[in-house]
């Protein structure tokens, strides 16, 4: 089940970023489909939230650093409301690929949160 999720968020972050980049190279500034594409991995992320504060209680603790979990997590929810700041207040083309960029640093970091969580001894 976590791995599922996993997947999906790394999917819908990856799929964000391509969306942001590929408008933001063709021109196009910020819209309601970038800025909500972010919007949606923002929405995950505070499922991930919720997800790691119930698990241990559930009898899924972590096998890996939680401090290191929690930092990962905390700047991956920190990134895309400062994205898409960024993109309504500078609304150039670039903007797109900031939120792009921002996509696809947020997959990875999913991607390492569940390996802490799932795989890492400590």
């Amino acid at each position: 089940m976590i791995f599922a999720f996993t997947i999906v968020q790394v999917v819908v972050a990856a799929l964000a970023a391509v969306i942001c980049v590929v408008l933001g190279l063709i021109g196009r500034k910020p819209s309601d489909v970038t800025l909500g594409s972010m919007i949606v991995v923002e929405l995950l992320l505070i499922a991930q939230l919720v997800i790691a504060l119930v698990a241990p209680a559930a009898g899924n603790p972590s096998k890996g650093s939680v401090l290191e979990f929690y930092v990962y997590l905390v700047t991956a929810l920190l990134i895309p409301p400062l994205a898409i700041v960024w993109g309504l207040l500078e609304r150039s083309r670039w903007s797109n690929v900031v939120l792009g960029i921002a996509g696809f640093a947020i997959a990875v970091m999913v991607f390492r949160m569940y390996q802490i969580w799932v795989l890492q001894v400590a």
